[in-house]
């Protein structure tokens, strides 16, 4: 017995323009109808909890340079596997029963993809870790 409306979940994310899934779902379709949405819907949470990790560990985000900081966020996405479940957690927790169903049959390869995500969205807009880190 499920507590959660799938089709509140749905309609809680963002549209992106993406084409339709075509016959068996893939990875690849998960990535675009349900990874990229969930994080989209989730970006200033997924900034804040980074920005936390990053003064938490002491990371020298705020005076390093551009490249640096890059670099930086990368090696803390990556490395701290607290972190890692951390932002795994923020997004398969939205995830509607089937998706679940399919998360739990491919979940290396979609945790591999979702950071791979996370990590790419996190760099685009260090500037506003910074910022949260100041808050």
């Amino acid at each position: 017995m499920s507590f959660r409306s799938d089709a509140a979940l749905l309609a809680l994310r963002p549209a992106l323009a993406v084409a339709p899934a075509t016959g068996d779902a893939t990875a690849g379709d998960f990535l675009h109808h349900t990874l990229r949405p969930v994080l989209k819907m989730q970006n200033e949470l997924l900034l804040a909890v980074v920005a936390d990790f990053v003064r938490d560990h002491h990371v020298p985000l705020a005076t390093a340079s551009v490249s640096d900081q890059q670099r930086l966020l990368t090696e803390l996405l990556t490395r701290n596997v607290k972190l890692r479940y951390t932002v795994i957690g923020i997004v398969s927790g939205l995830f509607t029963s089937d998706e679940l169903a399919y998360y739990r049959q491919h979940r290396p390869e979609l945790n591999r993809r979702l950071l791979e995500l996370a990590v790419r969205r996190v760099q685009d807009q260090a500037e506003e870790v910074v910022k949260l880190l100041a808050v």
